[in-house]
């Protein structure tokens, strides 16, 4: 087990302050990011930036880590690796980190600050280790907004990194199957008990927090618990009005087109957005369809319709 050198891992003085930490930690994390850099290393450099800011950021395990001095030739351990040499954080009260957080960490960080770090402070003070509840951990769930009226089971696989014995990164993958209550709306949290991250001693594991966002659809989005859609009516439904049928999430409804279309109007549906105990409103939005003239009887008759409003000047119509 290798000594970890966090200050040159972030390329920041051992007196730097924790603005010089936190700057040097947002430039670096800007660079390596995996979503950011073509490095084929990038995971594998993000995860030693996250782990040194991890203790530097900490006063507590900042603190401590000073306390074990720079890493001697051969490191403390000698040449079977690093180490800590007795009570090298005597006088230091830092909690140890649950494993959910330093999961792609080093064995050196868990061996200093993680659950091991923990178990072993217990048993050297005489006390058992306490029994913490893992950490929740986040996830996105992508959902239809047909789900929310209907609600849905799905299958979801949540995919993480974490680094072998050999410091590599692995790729773990597990399968979730989740049921989604009718009504959810966007940025909704969905609690998974007991699929977070996991416990220490005894505790149980934590919760998996499920982020809902909607797919975007041309024909309807959410806002809140209210739905617009845009619904397509002919030219002759817009001046004249009359009953019509559409097709919404809420089922197939009759609504009432008030004869005189206007650009922008919406008709409001009470009730028909997504579903709760006081439901959301449905908006629909009219949009005039135009037939097509492939023929020349359609072209007659658009003829005819120009000839009927000869004073109609669609570029300053509504103007």
């Amino acid at each position: 087990m290798d000594y970890k050198d966090y200050y040159k891992i972030l390329g920041v003085a051992k007196d730097a302050s924790a603005q010089d930490i936190k700057k040097a930690y947002r430039r670096l994390a800007r660079k390596h990011h995996p979503d950011l850099s073509q490095d084929k290393d990038a995971a594998k450099r993000m995860a030693e930036i996250n782990e040194a800011n991890a203790v530097l950021s900490d006063p507590e395990k900042r603190a401590a880590y000073d306390q074990l001095g720079a890493a001697p030739a051969g490191g403390f351990g000698g040449h079977d690796g690093f180490e800590p040499p007795p009570h090298w954080d005597e006088g230091h009260t830092f909690h140890a980190s649950h494993s959910g957080d330093s999961e792609a960490f080093s064995d050196f960080f868990d061996q200093l600050f993680g659950q091991s770090a923990h178990a072993r402070q217990a048993r050297a003070s005489g006390r058992p280790q306490a029994d913490r509840k893992g950490r929740d951990q986040h996830a996105v769930i992508e959902l239809d907004l047909q789900d929310s009226y209907q609600g849905a089971q799905r299958s979801l696989h949540l995919r993480s990194t974490s680094l072998d014995a050999h410091g590599h990164p692995v790729e773990k993958t597990r399968e979730l199957h989740v049921t989604i209550p009718k009504g959810v709306k966007e940025g909704q949290l969905i609690r998974l008990a007991g699929h977070g991250g996991p416990g220490e001693g005894h505790g149980p594991a934590g919760d998996l927090l499920l982020e809902v966002r909607f797919n975007p659809d041309p024909s309807w989005h959410a806002e809140d618990k209210d739905v617009y859609q845009h619904v397509a009516i002919a030219p002759w439904e817009a001046a004249l009005g009359g009953p019509i049928q559409v097709q919404t999430l809420a089922g197939t409804l009759e609504v009432n087109v008030p004869a005189g279309w206007k650009k922008g109007r919406k008709l409001r549906l009470r009730g028909k957005g997504l579903p709760a105990k006081s439901p959301g409103d449905m908006y629909l939005l009219l949009d005039i369809a135009l037939p097509p003239a492939p023929d020349e009887a359609s072209r007659k008759a658009y003829q005819a319709f120009a000839e009927a409003f000869p004073h109609f000047d669609a570029r300053h119509a509504g103007t």
